[in-house]
């Protein structure tokens, strides 16, 4: 089909990402063949998030996409951030030559949008943000109400309180966050990972596991997969 347009969606394994896929894959302008991902050397783990890499890898096998790993080195800085994205576009240009668009979950931050637009620019990839504008309100609730399960791996405790941590992402949850805090966590107040709903072929098998304090500010919630109970 010479008119669809070949997608790479910059994947976190949360809900934004999960309803970017979904939404890309009900347009018919659109096929999404990879996923871009950020892991961190050494912690073997999805960066920012925190969730183990066999997971990633589990909802990669369950989407049915393979993956670009984009590997960033601990507390790595912006220059090295982008040097590094340049790499993951450079393996897509090799792997996935049909592509012509990066995909983002992003859904009201100007500044990060400036920033995604800026770090394409010359790169032959033009950025599409298949959510963007939607009212975080109705999305979370959507979310929900689609059958999607997921749960809250990280948590900003400068913005919500450390014992969402491990929480599930439903209806109870959405009703406790407080007023100040963005229904999907767009501002950075939480990070989630999905282990279900209508993207996936087979649900994610994984348990809540310990909730840990790093930089005396993010509370991370430690999901275990099958073989790590």
């Amino acid at each position: 089909m010479p008119n669809v347009r070949s997608v790479v969606l910059s994947w976190s394994g949360g809900k934004d990402s999960s309803l970017a896929l979904q939404a890309l894959r009900a347009d018919p302008d659109v096929e999404v063949v990879a996923l871009l991902t950020s892991v961190t050397a050494g912690y073997d783990r999805i960066s920012i998030h925190g969730v183990r890499r066999t997971l990633l890898a589990e909802q990669s096998a369950s989407l049915g996409l393979p993956l670009v790993e984009i590997t960033l080195t601990p507390q790595c800085s912006n220059a090295g951030y982008e040097a590094a994205f340049q790499q993951g576009l450079a393996a897509i240009r090799e792997r996935f030559p049909a592509v012509t668009e990066i995909a983002f979950g992003d859904l009201f931050l100007e500044d990060v949008r400036a920033y995604r637009e800026q770090a394409l620019v010359g790169s032959g990839f033009a950025p599409r943000f298949p959510l963007w504008g939607t009212p975080t309100t109705a999305l979370a609730a959507r979310f929900v109400t689609d059958g999607f399960v997921a749960h809250l791996v990280c948590v900003d405790t400068e913005q919500l309180d450390a014992a969402f941590a491990g929480r599930r992402f439903d209806g109870a949850l959405l009703s406790a966050l407080p007023a100040s805090v963005d229904p999907c966590g767009e501002r950075g107040e939480f990070h989630t990972f999905v282990s279900d709903g209508p993207i996936f072929q087979r649900p994610i098998r994984c348990a809540i596991g310990p909730v840990v304090i790093r930089d005396e500010r993010f509370a991370y919630c430690d999901l275990l997969g099958a073989d790590d109970r």
